[in-house]
């Protein structure tokens, strides 16, 4: 299996991993983080846009988040779409602009947020098994073709592998992780 085709895999597996972070990171664990609102969409002038296009949204204090629109006229919109959220905060608006105060997380709510993480990875790891599988077939169809030898295609059948199990193991790593800072109190 040439280099090429193993950049493209490489490439796809971080991609899938690179979403998997972001969905992760909009969990929320007790502490203030961006990644919880900045891509909340927001209605404004008949349009959907995300938050973080709409306002600077900073973390004066570890349980607050602070949303600055650059437009006053956005506030409403901005505050309406936080309510309208599975957020479950209540935005606090005043002169500089909307508070959210990260209430602490009780343990059912620890809870369900693991069975969310937990899809959240599996969902992860199909991913990644959808890409296995194309590689494999675009290989199988390459050997089927005379494009590549028997050992060429075994070769590129590890190699693939390889790259799928670092993925999965930095998939596993991430659950691990966000759990950890789930749970702690």
């Amino acid at each position: 299996m040439n280099q090429q085709a193993i950049l493209e895999i490489r490439t796809k597996l971080n991609e899938s991993l690179e979403h998997l972070k972001r969905e992760v990171a909009g969990l929320r664990t007790g502490r203030a983080t961006p990644a919880l609102v900045e891509d909340l969409e927001v209605e404004y002038y008949g349009d959907k846009q995300p938050l973080k296009a709409l306002s600077a949204i900073s973390i004066p204090e570890p349980r607050q988040i602070l949303i600055t629109p650059w437009d006053k006229n956005a506030m409403e919109p901005i505050q309406k779409a936080i309510q309208q959220s599975n957020l479950g905060m209540n935005p606090i608006a005043d002169s500089t602009g909307i508070r959210l105060t990260i209430p602490a997380l009780n343990e059912e709510r620890r809870r369900d947020l693991i069975k969310l993480l937990s899809q959240k990875v599996e969902e992860g790891r199909i991913s990644v098994r959808r890409i296995r599988e194309e590689a494999m077939k675009e290989l199988d169809r390459a050997e089927k073709d005379k494009t590549v030898s028997k050992d060429d295609h075994f070769r590129g059948k590890d190699q693939i592998q390889k790259l799928v199990d670092e993925t999965n193991k930095k998939i596993e790593e991430l659950g691990v992780n966000k759990e950890k800072e789930i749970m702690t109190v």
